[in-house]
């Protein structure tokens, strides 16, 4: 069992920046995957940003592409810096984890309701103001 606690979040005018962080415990070496995903009011779960814990490969949405950025800086630590911030990316963010083969289909399946097996966290909130 993995668990994942998120950290960061809040609010910030357009055009500010966040920075979230994920801290992973438990059977770490089960997964290969960690990333981002977030969810508005009213809207499917979505894949923001992937890495493979492993390699550093990364995966994005395209409406993240150039102003998001995932990173890790240990095995069980792992960052989403976002800049440029809009009111359209308002929603709360989670921390999501698993073993699967394929980054990026991971990152665009794992949120629905239906989707591949994945590790959560309880969430925080990103509020972005015009």
């Amino acid at each position: 069992v993995v668990q994942l606690v998120e950290s960061g979040g809040g609010s910030v005018q357009a055009g500010g920046s966040l920075r979230l962080t994920c801290k992973v415990s438990g059977d770490i070496y089960s997964i290969n995957s960690a990333g981002w995903f977030r969810q508005a009011p009213g809207k499917e779960r979505e894949g923001v940003a992937g890495i493979y814990t492993g390699g550093g490969m990364t995966s994005y949405a395209d409406s993240v592409k150039g102003r998001f950025t995932i990173s890790q800086d240990s095995a069980n630590t792992v960052h989403l810096e976002m800049n440029d911030l809009k009111p359209e990316d308002t929603a709360v963010y989670y921390c999501a984890a698993a073993s699967h083969p394929q980054l990026g289909l991971w990152l665009r399946t794992a949120g629905r309701r239906n989707g591949p097996h994945a590790y959560w966290g309880q969430g925080a909130q990103v509020t972005v103001s015009s």
